[in-house]
């Protein structure tokens, strides 16, 4: 597909007569060729019946969707017409797709891999130096953390990396120090972790929910930072995410979950309280950053309203922090863009978009 300015369909010295082979073939099958050399598609918009499926929730009339919401698909003639650049596009235009955002979901998925490539880099360095690392990813129910564990994730060695998402603790481990069956999970030697939730649920969750008492939750905020200075001190590298979202974005997520039924095993009881106990969320959370927030192990925040952005910074910040071998070839930005992600500082007021 060319470029905007770049010729489309014009002569050059050299030709390959399978091309001139297959330019004939799709015009007999989809149509006639403009005196630019342009497939022609036709502009009024298709019906179901005439050899053009059109799901109804994918009609002009709803505005333009997205490609992979529910019920939207591109059929096998839409395939074939894209021929051209100008054919695309009116495809596009015909179909109700929004191509702003085609392209920068194009942009984004290019970003994603290379910055993937840069963590597979990172993941071997980390096995060949012995390091040990523990990314701690929360933040409010829906707020994406999942989600940006699975793009860590996904090319990664699972020989040398681990996702730990614990449930609930057991009667036995109730009765144990609070953080001695995290102490089970953390890294070793050459070992990537991340946290799908840590030791921080009794900072936040289990207060607000009272699964906790106040004491136990004031002696947390005291032991926490001696705990994470000793595994600072024995060479754990911790990395502490908080993803923060809006209380009206928090709502609509909510709801894309309740709708979808490949998502439904995401909402539980503590979801469903999160938006009448938004305030009591804030003020712990605020407690925990005000208490917890040291030097060898800061909290980074990380504005995830957008879903993609909250993604491909927080990758880049993970990568810009740790030398890596090889991180200078680096094909791709590395360092955070500072609208996204920050740096908690105790000026900060509201934390939530």
């Amino acid at each position: 597909m060319a470029a905007d300015g770049e010729s489309t369909g014009k002569s050059t010295d050299r030709k390959d007569p399978q091309d001139e082979t297959d330019t004939d073939e799709v015009v007999k099958q989809v149509g006639p060729v403009d005196v630019n050399g342009l497939e022609t598609i036709p502009t009024m918009v298709p019906r179901e019946g005439d050899g053009y499926p059109l799901s109804r929730s994918g009609s002009v009339e709803q505005g333009p969707r997205r490609i992979g919401e529910p019920g939207f698909s591109l059929t096998e003639d839409d395939l074939r017409r894209i021929n051209t650049r100008k054919g695309f596009i009116q495809l596009l235009e015909n179909r109700a797709v929004d191509i702003e955002e085609v392209r920068k979901t194009l942009l984004y998925e290019q970003e994603l891999r290379q910055l993937q490539v840069e963590l597979v880099k990172l993941q071997r360095w980390v096995q060949i130096r012995g390091e040990r690392i523990a990314i701690l990813v929360e933040g409010r129910d829906a707020a994406g953390k999942g989600g940006t564990i699975r793009r860590f994730t996904e090319h990664l060695n699972p020989r040398a990396m681990r996702v730990v998402a614990l449930p609930k603790p057991t009667d036995e481990e109730r009765g144990q120090w609070y953080f001695q069956r995290y102490i089970r999970q953390l890294p070793n030697k050459g070992e990537i972790v991340f946290f799908d939730r840590s030791w921080y649920n009794r900072a936040v969750v289990e207060p607000v929910m009272g699964f906790c008492s106040k004491r136990e939750h004031q002696r947390f905020l005291q032991q926490v930072p001696e705990f994470e200075h000793m595994l600072y001190e024995d060479g754990v590298t911790i990395i502490k995410f908080w993803f923060s979202i809006s209380k009206e974005e928090q709502a609509k997520r909510f709801e894309a979950r309740r709708q979808n039924p490949l998502k439904q095993w995401k909402i539980s009881p503590v979801d469903e309280k999160a938006q009448e106990l938004w305030d009591a969320y804030t003020r712990s959370k605020e407690e925990m950053f005000s208490k917890t927030h040291t030097t060898f192990s800061p909290w980074i925040i990380v504005k995830a309203n957008d879903k993609q952005a909250a993604r491909l910074e927080s990758l880049r910040y993970v990568l810009n922090l740790l030398p890596y071998k090889g991180k200078e070839e680096a094909q791709v930005r590395l360092i955070p863009d500072p609208n996204v992600v920050t740096r908690f500082h105790r000026e900060m007021v509201e934390l939530d978009l």
